[in-house]
């Protein structure tokens, strides 16, 4: 741990395409500053699955006026990676990789102290650009601790000739149910809803649906999974309860932001289900002076509002915030 803390005028904790955003808007303004992310570059799209497409197009998901150039107009995860360690590298961001934030501290009336798994750091201000990917919704049903359970989905051919359980019905569990059918997977999907979910892509919803229908993939719609064993998964249906052999369970059922480190921290959380955290609109300052949210964790458990593409501006917002004040002090 060093002695002598390293200061600059803005942390930013993230290092994905909003943080980035951040940390290019504070090089423009002339601000010191510093990126910290717990895993690699963009760590959150890095583990997005490896065949997976954005629903926005690539001119939406620019970062620092850097143009993003696709074979298609909606870029593949491949892409993106590459797009934003080209941004990183030509603009030469200070980011430090693979340390993690546990502390942010008042230091005194004009600073932070910002402990990580490797260092600590003082920053007169702070920006949480944490994203949602970390922490994913729990089935809380017994078995879900068992090896063949997984709350992500990388790649379709690990799935191939075996019995598949997906549940969900939105993009993740959409894409996973279609590509590991494909892979010559036999695919069950449980949804706890009577559809598949409005929001999945709509040059894939069709698909899903016929596959469905024509009996190729076999849904239970009203569902819920009671209990998974090593070889069964239990499910509670309309009709009764159904057991149904079983290799592998893709439990798509979406993730969270870490509010808790956002509660320890100090910042105020809503009191309701979607603990939204407490911050000024126009300027993304929280409760705490000087500590700021940018990105989808701005949403709280709302992880559907905020996207790339709608929250590019609040990296603008918050540099002119910290750079007027620090003109008017001066």
């Amino acid at each position: 741990m060093r002695n002598n803390p390293e200061k600059k005028e803005v942390i930013i904790i993230g290092g994905g395409p909003i943080g980035m955003a951040c940390g290019l808007a504070c090089q423009q303004a002339g601000l010191s500053y510093l990126i910290i992310e717990k895993g690699c570059l963009v760590n959150s799209l890095y583990h997005y699955p490896t065949t997976m497409t954005f629903f926005s197009t690539s001119e939406r998901l620019e970062i620092g006026n850097v143009p993003f150039v696709s074979n298609l107009a909606k870029p593949t995860r491949a892409e993106a990676l590459e797009y934003y360690r080209r941004v990183s590298i030509h603009k030469q961001l200070d980011i430090r990789l693979f340390e993690k934030v546990s502390e942010v501290q008042k230091k005194d009336s004009d600073s932070y102290e910002v402990k990580t798994s490797k260092h600590t750091y003082e920053a007169s201000n702070v920006i949480l650009a944490t994203g949602f990917y970390d922490i994913p919704h729990l089935l809380n049903v017994p078995g879900e601790d068992l090896p063949k359970v997984t709350h992500y989905y990388k790649d379709p051919h690990f799935y191939a000739m075996q019995k598949v359980v997906v549940v969900g019905a939105n993009n993740s569990s959409v894409d996973a149910a279609l590509e590991t059918w494909r892979k010559g997977a036999e695919v069950t999907m449980v949804i706890r809803g009577s559809e598949i979910g409005s929001r999945v892509k709509y040059w894939v919803k069709p698909d899903i649906e016929n596959r469905i229908k024509e009996g190729e993939i076999k849904a239970y719609f009203n569902s819920e999974i009671k209990e998974i064993t090593p070889d069964k998964v239990i499910i509670n249906t309309p009709e009764g309860e159904v057991e149904i052999h079983n290799d592998r369970v893709l439990a798509m059922t979406g993730y969270q932001p870490d509010l808790s480190f956002l509660k320890k921290i100090g910042i105020n959380l809503s009191d309701d289900e979607i603990l939204k955290p407490e911050y000024n609109e126009e300027t993304m300052e929280t409760n705490l002076p000087g500590i700021f949210l940018a990105g989808v964790v701005c949403g709280g458990m709302n992880t559907h509002s905020l996207f790339i593409e709608n929250s590019r501006v609040h990296a603008e917002k918050i540099i002119e915030t910290i750079s007027g004040r620090k003109a008017y002090r001066n």
